[in-house]
C-alpha cells in the first residue's frame, strides 16, 4: 500500500491517471495534450503500470496506455476520490480543456509525428 501512495504523490503521475480516466493513449499524445517530454512520460508510465494502475496495448507501432480495470475495481472508493478531485483542480481542469482542444481538431499519433510543432500550438493557443 506504501508504494502505492508513494506512487501517486507525483503531481505528473496524477495529471497522467486523470487523462487517461478519459480515454486511452499513447506517449505521444500523453507528451503533447501535457506538455511533457517524452522521457518524463515514459519514466511515469512505467511506475504506474509498475504498480497496476494503468495497462497498455500494442496498435500498429503504437502502445496505448489506459487506467487498468483491475485498479479500479480493487480500488473503486480511492479512484472515484481522484477523479472527484481532478474535477476541482485548476491543472487537471486544464489538461482536459487541451484534451478537448485536442480531439476538437482531429489529432491523432499521425498529426503528432507528422508536425508536432503545428499541434503544439494549437494546444498552447487553448
Amino acid at each position: 500500500m506504501y508504494e502505492l501512495f508513494k506512487g501517486l504523490g507525483d503531481e505528473n503521475r496524477l495529471r497522467i491517471i486523470n487523462l487517461l480516466s478519459m480515454d486511452e493513449f499513447c506517449v505521444c499524445e500523453i507528451e503533447v495534450i501535457l506538455d511533457m517530454t517524452q522521457s518524463n512520460v515514459s519514466r511515469h508510465l512505467n511506475k504506474l503500470k509498475n504498480l497496476g494502475i494503468i495497462k497498455s496495448s500494442k496498435a500498429a507501432q503504437w502502445v496505448h496506455y489506459r487506467v487498468s480495470e483491475d485498479f479500479v475495481s480493487e480500488n473503486d472508493m480511492l479512484y472515484r476520490y481522484l477523479i472527484d478531485s481532478f474535477e476541482k483542480e485548476v491543472l487537471f481542469i486544464d489538461d482536459i480543456k487541451r484534451l478537448k482542444v485536442y480531439r476538437e481538431n482531429g489529432f491523432s499519433c499521425k498529426w503528432i509525428n507528422e508536425d508536432k510543432e503545428k499541434v503544439m500550438g494549437v494546444l498552447d493557443e487553448s
